[in-house]
């Protein structure tokens, strides 16, 4: 997997207080004391399976007795932004047939944490073991069992009864392991293997060190007042253009490499409008190994990039998805 420079953190949404919502109508109200209950009992869930997971020994092929198909992720880059940490999560965790969307939020307390629950434990389980430890962003994924499944995905799967007994046994500490008739998936997918193994040698590329040194040793003379206001500029633009594509900061353009002979733009559009958000494929007639992929902003480039680069489009030859140079 390509190592990606973190894309902005998210600003949060304002706090300013609309003094003509002091009164409420009682509808609202309602509404608004619903919405925090539900809050709650998402919340009330997520702790349970943070205490679980500090229970948990280090065995990776062990499992609690009980434990359950919901999976606890810790040890994320919380400088990602959280919509665009899901997707590269959901787009991970595809091999293994997710039982609805990746949980995360940027509040203060579940910063850098996620859950996410599939149809059984064995299936989850062999996520479990699959992704631990896969580095993500920088940071390797550190994958526990919750204790008990997201409410969220009980009101998917369940009706009201079924919901209330969920919250009634996970209030009262007594969890179950449902298991359902879905076939053993494979070992560790291919898709996975590439992008782990992709990830651990662009760890130690020299290309990636020496540029790292260079950016360190970059300084300008305090003592010209002229040099100090243009110098950033140029500096950036010069480690930039210095900088192996590998590591470029996000685009929503991409640059695609290494394609083989006989690679068409519709042969790329059926690979990348699996995506959401493209805009536009741009071949090039007098290079026909490469091509730029336009998506309609950063955070779709980036799922996009992170699930295709390396990717054999005839099935042979790995192409090479890096952002574009702007």
């Amino acid at each position: 997997m390509a190592q990606v420079a973190p894309p902005t953190i998210a600003v949060p949404e304002s706090t300013d207080i609309n003094m003509s919502d002091a009164n409420p109508p009682a509808e609202s109200a309602e509404a608004s004391t619903a919405e925090v209950e539900q809050v709650k009992q998402e919340g009330d869930a997520k702790q349970e399976g943070k205490e679980q997971a500090e229970e948990e020994e280090e065995d990776p092929n062990k499992i609690p007795d009980n434990a359950c198909p919901t999976l606890y992720l810790q040890n994320l880059n919380e400088k990602v932004r959280i919509q665009v940490m899901k997707e590269t999560l959901s787009n991970l965790f595809k091999p293994y047939r997710p039982l609805g969307p990746v949980t995360a939020h940027r509040n203060v307390r579940m910063r850098g944490q996620a859950f996410v629950s599939f149809p059984d434990i064995e299936t989850a389980n062999q996520a479990r073991r699959d992704v631990h430890e896969f580095p993500l962003y920088g940071k390797p994924i550190q994958i526990k069992f919750a204790r008990t499944l997201a409410d969220v995905v009980v009101k998917k799967t369940g009706d009201e009864k079924a919901f209330e007994e969920h919250t009634k046994k996970r209030l009262e500490d007594k969890s179950t392991s449902p298991s359902s008739p879905f076939p053993s998936i494979p070992p560790l997918s291919s898709h996975l293997a590439d992008m782990w193994e992709t990830e651990l040698k662009r760890k130690n590329n020299p290309l990636r060190q020496k540029a790292q040194s260079k950016l360190k040793s970059t300084t300008t003379d305090p003592s010209d007042p002229s040099a100090s206001a243009s110098a950033p500029s140029a500096a950036k633009k010069q480690r930039l253009a210095q900088m192996p594509d590998e590591y470029l900061p996000p685009n929503s353009v991409l640059f695609v490499q290494n394609l083989p002979d006989g690679t068409t733009a519709d042969d790329l559009r059926e690979v990348f409008e699996l995506h959401p958000g493209l805009v536009e494929i741009r071949t090039i007639a007098a290079k026909k190994d490469i091509a730029f992929v336009e998506f309609g902003d950063e955070a779709s480039a980036t799922v996009a990039k992170d699930a295709l680069h390396n990717f054999k489009i005839d099935g042979e030859t790995k192409m090479k998805v890096t952002y574009a140079r702007k």
